[in-house]
């Protein structure tokens, strides 16, 4: 009997319940949108921070870089022409630790050991300078102006300040930067933040082995594929892959194992920064607060620490859905819950002659209440779906339109620049700018929350319709036809 009233009184009050249903359906559709981009951006600032963070790292330790104008970031080049005066090729390669000042190898050990760190790994930021060129009748010396710091990534070339004593010169400056990774480890680490596109990565075997990986951007620029010879220091290094950033910039030109990073550089068992994985989100504070005790003097960075740093349109854009969206969407969606209750309610005031004679019949209270209470919960369901159905074209219609926002990375201070993620990437990040697609993914969470939703909404007006049917007497069935 339940069903079969329920069923007749759905169809002749078509129209009353497509009311209702329509006004919970676009409470319900703008909060799947409102998740679902607050879940793209989620994703668009992950993808920022993995650009920069590599991915499976929740923190890194590092060291900030000795103060600017130290006679260590002074690399100096000495040229001496040929005795008889003529034109000599001569060229010199220098290997400068780059960004940070170095650690020593056991920290990672170290670091390890701390409770609530599942992994640590090491790496080891270099940046090499090569001059040459062709010197006549005198001595080229490069000093003060060239220091290390400043130099920009792939092969770019700067103008080091020299002077040339006694004669002419026609030289050529090439930099690049090239990282140590520890290949026993690749689950973190620089490479982790780029996918290996040509060739290979490197194996756990090739610990001091005179491999490389090459950056995309950059092995397109030097025409380098996987089987070619790069040379660094007078080394020749096999290229055996090609990797290419997931977004932003690459850690670093080349990549090779760092027990040979640490040669070319001549700083034994060393590193610029510990790549950290946590064993549990929840104890990344308590993970930094016992590392920085323990290793005193380091600079410990999270994800969260370099979340901070980004501006920028999809800053600005995540804390309007974080804040205003989601407000708006709670508040869209008690104003349908509420009017569909005001409508249930009127709803039953306009069928006080039906539910009167209903209960003149025999019928009981908690009987009328609970038929309108199934009618409301019904009108939320198809609610629902209507709400559903419109939030995924609205997702749908953020994801096929893909705007475009910027993501502003800068610096954090504190000689590490951006909390020194990397191995020195963030200091170079300073000031850049990333353009990330923005995406509206529905999860299966979302739409179990319009489902609530819905249900929620339907007891919500039934709660209305059935305290005002239970008020009703079978007088006021008689007063109506009155």
């Amino acid at each position: 009997m339940f069903f079969t009233y329920l069923r007749r009184e759905l169809r002749r009050r078509r129209k009353a319940a497509l009311v209702v249903a329509s006004g919970l359906a676009l409470g319900i559709a703008l909060v799947i949108v409102v998740s679902s981009v607050s879940a793209g951006m989620g994703r668009a600032q992950d993808k920022v921070l993995e650009s920069l963070y590599g991915l499976g790292t929740d923190m890194t330790v590092t060291k900030a870089a000795a103060p600017a104008g130290s006679d260590a970031q002074r690399p100096r080049f000495r040229f001496d022409a040929r005795d008889d005066g003529s034109g000599g090729e001569q060229s010199s390669d220098r290997v400068m630790v780059r960004g940070f000042q170095t650690l020593a190898g056991s920290t990672v050990g170290r670091v390890d050991a701390q409770s609530g760190v599942a992994d640590a790994v090491g790496g080891l930021s270099l940046q090499v300078l090569k001059v040459s060129g062709a010197f006549t009748r005198g001595r080229f010396e490069q000093g003060e102006g060239g220091g290390g710091q400043g130099f920009g990534r792939g092969g770019a070339q700067p103008s080091p300040q020299g002077r040339v004593e006694g004669g002419g010169a026609d030289f050529d400056v090439n930099n690049y930067s090239v990282y140590g990774t520890d290949v026993t480890k690749p689950a973190l680490g620089p490479l982790t933040s780029s996918k290996i596109t040509s060739g290979r990565s490197f194996t756990r075997s090739e610990t001091d082995a005179k491999v490389a990986v090459a950056d995309a951007a950059y092995a397109k620029e030097k025409k380098l594929k996987a089987g070619s010879t790069v040379t660094i220091k007078g080394t020749g290094f096999k290229v055996v892959g090609i990797a290419t950033a997931d977004s932003g910039d690459a850690a670093a030109n080349l990549y090779v194992p760092l027990k040979r990073a640490q040669t070319l550089a001549g700083v034994k068992d060393q590193v610029t920064t510990v790549y950290v994985k946590a064993t549990d989100s929840q104890r990344i504070g308590s993970v930094k607060s016992e590392i920085q005790k323990d290793v005193p003097g380091t600079t410990v960075t999270t994800s969260a620490d370099l979340a901070g740093t980004v501006s920028g349109s999809l800053s600005t854009a995540s804390s309007l859905a974080a804040s205003v969206g989601r407000w708006l969407s709670a508040v869209v969606l008690a104003a349908a819950f509420l009017v569909a209750g005001l409508l249930t309610s009127a709803a039953v005031s306009r069928r006080v002659r039906e539910f009167g004679t209903l209960k003149a019949l025999g019928w009981t209270s908690g009987r009328v209440t609970r038929q309108v209470v199934g009618e409301a919960v019904v009108n939320g369901l198809v609610g629902g779906a209507l709400g559903i159905a419109l939030g995924l074209a609205g997702a749908y219609a953020v994801t096929a339109v893909s705007p475009t926002l910027q993501a502003q990375l800068g610096g954090a201070g504190g000689g590490g620049g951006i909390g020194g993620f990397g191995g020195g990437r963030g200091r170079e990040a300073a000031g850049r700018t990333l353009d990330v697609a923005l995406t509206a993914p529905v999860s299966p969470t979302t739409i179990a929350l319009a489902v609530a939703l819905a249900v929620t909404g339907g007891l919500v007006a039934g709660a209305f319709g059935g305290w005002r049917a239970s008020r009703l007497r079978p007088a006021d069935a008689l007063r109506r036809v009155e």
